[in-house]
């Protein structure tokens, strides 16, 4: 870990604690020097590699954000999430359940990525759009505004 959990903490919905982050190691990729500020995250949760957490963000439960992911803004990561690669989740979206984000991938504005869904490659999902289940979005594909995106999930587990 790169970081120390500091004092300032948060109550989620849930009941579970939460800390604001401090840098204890400059991480120049992600332009983090030693003793700045990231945002939220549970004891639980990893946050590994050249990743951060930035700004209000939270990351919580089991979630995992690692490699050069980026999690920024008001986010918020949780459930068994994974955000990974060079991936970005920002603004008020929310990745939760045992959904994936990763490669270039992005998720913003008031997106919802949950469930099983996966989104990756240079996918962007972001508006008010969300992907669900065990649906796909990857590629240069773009998910936006209020639209919907389901999977089958009917089907085995991913």
């Amino acid at each position: 870990m790169k970081f120390k959990f500091t004092n300032e903490t948060r109550i989620t919905p849930s009941g579970e604690t939460i800390y604001r982050i401090e840098a204890i190691e400059d991480i120049p990729s992600r332009g983090v020097k030693v003793g700045d500020k990231g945002g939220f995250v549970g004891k639980s949760a990893q946050v590994t590699g050249d990743a951060w957490v930035y700004d209000n963000a939270r990351v919580t439960d089991n979630t995992q954000v690692y490699g050069n992911a980026q999690v920024y803004g008001n986010a918020w990561v949780s459930g068994n999430a994974r955000v990974y690669g060079k991936a970005h989740v920002s603004g008020n979206a929310q990745v939760y359940g045992d959904a994936h984000v990763s490669g270039k991938a992005k998720v913003y504005g008031y997106a919802l990525v949950y469930g099983y869904a996966r989104v990756y490659g240079n996918a962007q999902v972001y508006g008010y759009a969300w992907v669900s289940s065990k649906a796909r979005v990857y590629g240069n594909a773009q998910v936006s505004d209020n639209a919907q995106v389901s999977g089958d999930i009917s089907g085995a587990a991913p």
